[in-house]
This record gives structure tokens, C-alpha cells and sequence, in this order.
């Protein structure tokens, strides 16, 4: 699989986001959390994707140890050539309780270093600086290898640049056609200092595959709480919905092939769609290789921004 390297950290364009491994508000099952979500990271290892994305957030802490026991599965090698980043929620950004937050999730992956470790949000009481000066000393000790911030705007991201001291590799952004504004400051930022942005939601929890289909059921779970797969929401994507469905078939791919790769046509960004299906995944993984005429990423970019214009209610 195609891959980006930004300062000396590499990554498959496409990684695998496991919000959904054990977490209720998805309504997958136990049956997907015991016998799927395993299955999906062997298959995503098999396709040369090399970046799993978890949090101590999701489960809460279910999706690490899914994670954990699947990567303990794999043989040496395997594990060798993988990212699993996880992301601490800042409540109480001392360095004694992130120290333990970052033990917890250790011990949740199996793992003794943490590849790449995300503030998960801003917290709006606490200072950007006051965040990253926590973790310094797990840099300082090897404990973490690379730094990332998640859901930062750009000032916020150089900020916690220059309160670490050492490069912040990484923003975890919602990113898609559905909501495209990193593209306009945290991509040509990230290009510029080779750093990278990690786009979650690249289908906008699937709006952008299944969710434009107007056959698609009711939805639930997190999708019922999401403005996007309103009616109005969805009748104002009908222009973006007919340009994916005509490139797609253009190009003999889908739709939500088409989405992801105009997220990864942007340099210096990775997409870590979920997966409900091991052939959903093998879908995503396959966009790595979809290449778009400049012509399709300018149309796909202009109805993108259209959309954006108006904000979802």
C-alpha cells in the first residue's frame, strides 16, 4: 500500500479507526467486538495497512484491549511494521495522571512504548502549553515516541508545537468532503512543516457510502444523533452524491472509494476509516491505489465547499 513519511514517522495512507471495537454507541454487537474487530486487524495487516487508530475513549478502554489482543496474535514482523496510536482525554493535564493515563493504556495494548499518543481534545480550561508540558517527561523517558493533538485548530496546534519541544507529528481532524476545512490551513501547515494530518470521519460515518443511497434505512446509534444523515443535510448533498456516484463509475470503484481518495490526494494526510466488515475494509484499503484526475479532485472539492457553506442543522 501507498505510504507518507513525515519526519522520519511513516504510515499507510489508509489506517484502520477502531472507535467502533467495543463501544455501545456504535450497536455493533458483541459478536463484532469478539469475533470481527479481531478479524478486521488481521486483514488490515494482510493489505499493508499500517497504522491502527484507538483511544483510552472508546469502550471506555474496550477498543485498547481489542487492539492489544489482536496485535499480540500477530507474528513478530507484523507487529514490527505497525502504529497503534491511542489518544488520553486531558481532564487533568498534571504529569502524575497523565503519567497513569499513559500506563493505562499500555497495559490495555500490551505494549511498552506508545507509538504515537494524542490529546484527545483541546480542553478548554487548561492551556495548550499546560497539556503538552505533561507530556514532556514520557517523551523525555522514551515511554512515548511521538506526539499528535486531536481536534486542535492550527493556532492550537503550534502552540502545543512550541510547548513540547519536540515536533507535534501529527493532528487527528474530522476530514472529509462533508467537512473539508483542513484543507484549507492544517494540510498546506502540515505540508509545509512535514507533519501529517489524520483524517477521521473520511466518510462522515459512512454518509459518504451507504449513507447517500436513498434506499438507506433508518439509522441509528451514532449516526441518529449525527445532523448529517438529516434529510435536509442529505438533500443538500445531492449534487456532491451524484459527482461521486458518475467519478466512481468512471474509474469501475465506488462511491466511498471516491471520497477516500480525494481525503488522501492531500499531501501529507491519512484516512483511518472504520470497518463494519472485513469486505468493507478491503474496500477502503483498495482506494489507496484509486488515482482521481486533477479535473475530479477540482469538481469534488468545489461541491465540497459548497456544502460546507451552509452549516447542518
Amino acid at each position: 500500500m501507498r505510504s507518507v513519511e513525515v519526519d522520519g514517522f511513516r504510515s499507510s495512507v489508509i489506517g484502520l479507526g477502531t472507535w467502533q471495537f467495543g463501544s455501545r454507541e456504535w450497536g455493533y454487537g458483541e459478536a463484532y467486538a469478539t469475533e470481527t474487530a479481531p478479524a478486521l486487524v488481521r486483514r488490515a495487516v494482510e493489505l499493508g495497512i499500517t497504522m491502527l487508530d484507538t483511544a483510552e475513549a472508546y469502550g471506555p478502554g474496550r477498543s485498547e484491549r481489542i487492539v492489544g489482543s489482536a496485535f499480540a496474535a500477530l507474528d513478530r514482523d507484523a507487529r514490527d511494521g505497525l502504529t497503534v496510536a491511542t489518544k488520553f482525554l486531558p481532564l487533568v493535564p498534571a504529569e502524575p495522571i497523565v503519567a497513569r493515563q499513559a500506563a493505562g493504556s499500555r497495559r490495555r495494548l500490551g505494549v511498552e512504548t506508545l507509538d504515537l499518543y494524542y490529546a484527545h481534545w483541546p480542553n478548554p480550561l487548561v492551556s495548550v502549553r499546560r497539556t503538552m508540558q505533561a507530556l514532556r517527561p514520557l517523551v523525555a523517558s522514551g515511554v512515548v515516541r511521538r506526539v499528535g493533538v486531536s481536534n486542535y485548530d492550527l493556532a492550537r496546534w503550534q502552540d502545543a508545537e512550541r510547548a513540547l519541544r519536540v515536533p507535534v507529528v501529527a493532528n487527528q481532524v474530522r476530514f472529509s468532503l462533508a467537512s473539508p476545512a483542513p484543507a484549507g490551513d492544517l494540510v498546506p501547515y502540515a505540508a509545509a512543516m512535514d507533519r501529517l494530518v489524520v483524517a477521521y470521519s473520511p466518510l462522515a460515518q459512512g454518509l459518504l457510502a451507504d449513507g447517500l443511497e436513498e434506499t438507506a434505512g433508518r439509522h441509528r446509534g451514532m449516526r441518529a444523533a449525527n445532523p448529517l444523515f438529516r434529510s435536509a443535510a442529505r438533500h443538500r448533498l445531492i449534487p456532491l452524491a451524484a459527482a461521486l456516484h458518475e467519478i466512481a463509475a468512471a474509474h469501475g470503484a465506488t462511491p466511498a472509494q471516491v471520497a477516500l481518495a480525494w481525503v488522501i490526494h492531500h499531501p501529507n494526510t491519512v484516512a483511518i476509516p472504520g470497518a463494519r466488515t472485513v469486505a468493507q475494509l478491503e474496500e477502503n484499503a483498495a482506494a489507496a491505489e484509486l488515482e482521481l484526475a486533477d479535473d475530479e479532485i477540482d469538481r469534488l472539492a468545489v461541491l465540497a465547499e459548497a456544502f460546507a457553506q451552509r452549516p447542518v442543522r
